[in-house]
């Protein structure tokens, strides 16, 4: 395209901080709604000049498009495209922006101006994170988006927001420090900071395996696997209902991105080596933190956890080394984004009217809130994995791709379907069903902007697990690329290996014996 789309769509949302930090001057009524309707309009245009990349784009390349370069500092560029592995990420932020917003309309009633600037500064740095095609400029977005997500959680979180926010800032501040030593010493091996570049370079195994290590320590945090993930749970119950929607459903899926565009790509010796290490860690975590779920007294953090247990499904069916692995970790990223978004949503609704979100405080809410029941039970159904729902199409893909590479670990992992049978449905049938509680008594249904907002929702879902197709062919040659190198790189990894069992193996010399 001849304008710059994709630097519009990144940088949209600082202009409508910036235009809200101009014009809204105060903190009455009207400072307020106005800060609120820059915010959504400026989601909304964003939201639909990304919807024209989509129209765009060629899904038969797996080449980057909508690519921008320009130099910068010298050693690094701002460079900046998209392929069928970050687009669906780019359209997945840029869609939930206007729900976050829309839900905060009511909720937030302090600080709304600075609550709304962090929100906007934070779209513009996850958008730049999945855009990024230089080094130096994905750690700026990467590590960038700490700061607002920091101060959503601790300006505008729950009674123990600064210490949930200080957990969530230095768990993944400590991650990725090594993995800043990693890209000086690609810089230095490499001579760049190209991305593009760095995939075909073509790294020594021993510098592999010490870079994905380094890689590794942040990505592991960020989506986050076992056990390294105990700073999701207060990072949940702590923030508002807005925060919970954006972290589960983008920053996680930045740890999964991560993997997909360097790990894979620039070092696939040392992914095939440290598998093993992934699969015993996305088994724990589905296991696990699914037993944990079920111990949960608080809604949030039920659903923190549940989010951990799928993110294993994730980094399982990536580093199985399938198509159908890798593809359907990245489904399975975008339909969590939309189910898990979805749920700390619904968690919102009664929020709102009740100030809490202990388990046992709720019973019956059919009686009152049907409606409300009706969409919480596509959302926990899709959660559970039902077939006719996204969140199947994704645990299906991720489990028959690592069936092929590893019974034993798909094997393990499929009991991690069944216990999130066990969580969602004992958490629905313990809040929605049984016999109405006085305290919930007076609780009102859904209103029409509630509505606005779980509608796209719920088609999604729907939609998706039954037509995946669109996201699957978006990201199809982009997969197919990734796993012919990966591939040609285990198979020179092997050729050693093969070449000396063959020298190895006893020579027979036949020997004629006399009639």
């Amino acid at each position: 395209m001849t304008w710059p789309i994709l630097s519009l769509v990144t940088f949209l949302p600082l202009i409508g901080a910036l235009l809200i930090m101009v014009m809204v001057q105060g903190n009455g009524p009207l400072a307020k709604g106005t800060a609120r309707w820059v915010a959504m309009w400026t989601t909304l245009v964003t939201f639909a000049i990304s919807l024209v990349m989509v129209v765009r784009f060629d899904p038969s390349t797996a080449d980057f498009q909508f690519v921008e370069k320009l130099p910068w500092l010298g050693v690094a560029a701002y460079h900046m495209g998209v392929d069928g592995i970050s687009l669906p990420f780019v359209i997945l932020t840029t869609a939930l922006m206007p729900i976050c917003i829309l839900a905060s309309w009511t909720s937030i009633q302090k600080r709304v101006k600075e609550y709304m600037i962090a929100f906007l500064v934070l779209e513009t740095l996850m958008i730049g994170t999945f855009s990024a095609l230089d080094l130096v400029l994905f750690y700026l977005f990467f590590e960038g988006g700490l700061i607002p997500m920091f101060l959503i959680i601790g300006v505008w979180g729950g009674q123990r927001r600064v210490y949930a926010s200080f957990k969530f800032f230095l768990y993944t501040l400590a991650g990725s420090v090594l993995m800043l030593l990693a890209i000086m010493a690609m810089y230095w091996e490499a001579g760049t900071t190209d991305i593009p570049a760095l995939m075909k370079h073509g790294f020594p195994l021993g510098m592999q395996k010490w870079a994905w290590l380094a890689f590794f320590a942040s990505f592991a945090v960020k989506m986050p696997m076992w056990p390294v993930h105990t700073w999701l749970p207060d990072a949940h119950v702590e923030a508002p209902t807005a925060g919970s929607v954006i972290l589960a459903a983008i920053l996680l899926k930045m740890g999964g991105y991560g993997f997909l565009r360097f790990s894979i790509p620039m070092f696939p010796a040392a992914s095939h080596d440290f598998a093993p290490l992934i699969f015993t860690m996305s088994v724990i975590a589905i296991i696990y933190t699914s037993l944990v779920a079920l111990m949960q007294e608080d809604v949030k953090k039920l659903i923190a956890y549940s989010s951990v247990a799928h993110m294993g499904f994730v980094t399982m069916g990536i580093f199985a080394g399938t198509t159908q692995g890798i593809a359907g970790g990245i489904f399975q990223m975008i339909s969590h984004g939309i189910v898990s978004g979805a749920l700390f949503l619904c968690v919102g609704v009664v929020y709102d009217r009740m100030h809490t979100r202990e388990i046992a405080f709720y019973g019956g809410l059919v009686n009152r809130m049907p409606v409300y029941a009706a969409i919480f039970m596509v959302f926990t159904m899709a959660n559970v994995g039902l077939p006719g729902t996204s969140g199947f199409v994704g645990e299906f893909l991720t489990l028959i791709g690592t069936f092929k590479n590893n019974i034993a670990v798909a094997f393990f992992a499929t009991f991690g379907v069944i216990l999130s049978a066990g969580y969602a449905l004992w958490l629905y049938r313990k809040m929605v069903f049984g016999t109405l509680k006085p305290a919930v008594a007076h609780i009102t249904d859904i209103g029409w902007r509630e509505g606005v907002i779980f509608a796209p929702l719920v088609v999604l879902t729907i939609l998706f697990g039954v037509a995946p197709k669109p996201v699957l062919d978006m990201s199809a040659a982009s997969v197919t690329q990734l796993l012919d190198g990966y591939n040609k790189a285990v198979a020179k990894l092997e050729a050693p290996k093969t070449a000396a069992l063959k020298t190895d193996l006893p020579i027979v010399i036949p020997v004629s014996v006399p009639q």
